[in-house]
Parts: C-alpha cells; sequence; structure tokens
C-alpha cells in the first residue's frame, strides 16, 4: 500500500484526486494539506505542510505556487518523494526543484496525462520518419475560455519534443497575421483556441504533400491528469533523489 499526502487536498483537483484513491487498492491518503480545513475529508488536513507529523511514501501537490518552497523544505528534510503538479513556478523556484531533487526524488511533468506522456513519445518516432520527407509540422490547442496563458504548456511541450527529436531545427511560430510570407520549412506553427469549457484538445498535424496525419489528445474531465499523479506515486515510491517525469512512469 502506497501511503500518500495530498498537498492542496481541497482544491478541485485535490478532491478529484481524493476520490480516485478511494477507489484504488494500491493507494491511500494518510494526510492533507490546506489552507482551509472544511471538514470534509476522511483524513487528517493540516492547515500547512510544515505542520504535518503523519508518515508517508510520497506527497502528491496541486496546489499554489507560494506553497512550493515550503514543500520542496518538507521533502527534503523527511525524504519524502514529492510529484509535483502545481504550475506557474518562478525562474527561482524552478532552480530549488532541481536543488532539491538532488536530495529527494521528485517529479515534474508538463503535463500529468498519461495519453499526452505517450503521445510525446509517439510524436518523435514520428518527426524521425516524416519531416525529412518534407511535412510540415502545426500544433492547434484548445481549452476552456477561463485559462489564461497561451499557447498552452503542453502544446510547448509536444513542440519541444519533436525539436529535441530533431536537433533543436525548428522555430515556433505563434500568429501568421503579422507576416505575409510563404511558411517556412523549419517552423511548427502553434495556435491557441479558447471557448466554453473546453478541459484540454491537443491536435499536431503533419501536413504532407497529398497526405496529413494528426496526432490528436482529448481530456474529456480533469480525471486523467489525476489518474497521472495517482500513477506517478505509486511510480515514486522507494525511488532514489533524481528528476523525474512522466516518460518515466510510462517507459
Amino acid at each position: 500500500m502506497v501511503k500518500v499526502i495530498m498537498h492542496g487536498c481541497n482544491g478541485k483537483m485535490g478532491q478529484t484526486i481524493s476520490s480516485l484513491i478511494a477507489a484504488d487498492e494500491e493507494i491511500e491518503i494518510a494526510a492533507g494539506v490546506d489552507a482551509r480545513d472544511e471538514g470534509k475529508n476522511p483524513y487528517p488536513v493540516f492547515s500547512t505542510i510544515k505542520e504535518c507529523t503523519v508518515e508517508a511514501d510520497a506527497v502528491i501537490d496541486f496546489s499554489v505556487a507560494a506553497a512550493v518552497d515550503g514543500l520542496l523544505d518538507y521533502c527534503v528534510e523527511k525524504k519524502v518523494p514529492c510529484v509535483l503538479c502545481t504550475t506557474g513556478l518562478s525562474e527561482a523556484q524552478l532552480e530549488k526543484v532541481k536543488e532539491a531533487s538532488k536530495q529527494v526524488a521528485v517529479l515534474k511533468s508538463a503535463n500529468m496525462s498519461l495519453g499526452i506522456n505517450m503521445l510525446l513519445k509517439l510524436l518523435k518516432e514520428a518527426a524521425k520518419t516524416l519531416t525529412p520527407a518534407g511535412f510540415d509540422i502545426e500544433i492547434v490547442e484548445k481549452h476552456h475560455n477561463l485559462k489564461l496563458d497561451a499557447p498552452s504548456g503542453t502544446a510547448l511541450a509536444l513542440a519541444d519534443s519533436i525539436n529535441e527529436e530533431m536537433g533543436q531545427a525548428y522555430d515556433y511560430v505563434y500568429d501568421r497575421s503579422q507576416v505575409r510570407q510563404k511558411r517556412g520549412a523549419k517552423e511548427i506553427g502553434i495556435s491557441a483556441v479558447r471557448g466554453g469549457t473546453i478541459v484540454g484538445d491537443h491536435d499536431v498535424i503533419f501536413a504532407g504533400a497529398d497526405e496529413v496525419v494528426t496526432f490528436s489528445h482529448r481530456a474529456y474531465s480533469k480525471a486523467v491528469f489525476g489518474k497521472g499523479a495517482i500513477q506517478a506515486a505509486k511510480f515514486l515510491k522507494g525511488k532514489t533523489a533524481g528528476l523525474y517525469d512522466m516518460a518515466d512512469v510510462i517507459a
């Protein structure tokens, strides 16, 4: 049995993960951490991670950037592996993540979905075959109308996966409206759509002469990210210090 601390337990993702874990016989939540305790959880809840006195095999974090520094300090001190899912970290915090990973196992990924991370692997293979044959690459991502950043971190991760495989030969183009010229051969176009309650859609298009190959991923609920985080926590139990990502989980 894997015992975890749910950091940010009363947020939307915290509650989603709590429900998923309740139905999983291989993992349980030993404690939660949240600034507010609404008394709705079947496990003890602490206001800060520093106050937590419950031992666990890993921490799953879906909180806020302001709480991440204290979380990393706790994980290093207690030698508790961490699945770090909070986004919007500063450069200083990202550097702190790297430093922490030298002393404890930390898993950080641009997207916790198992499907997206499988797609990252598949795109490398597709790029090796299709780009030498002259296929152009375009990425279209769609999200709900409340999302602040564009393009999405996942869209950039998809582009990066291709670009890394191809020796960083491609430039990213986010807006074609300002320049009237033919598309370059070494471009990855990235477009963002915002509307409604779209959880997350990503299409990677390889467009060649007389044929098009499209890789698509659709997230129909936030549960897909919670399921990935749970798999990551199971993976991290007993792992040595290091910086991991979801590619390690599905390897």
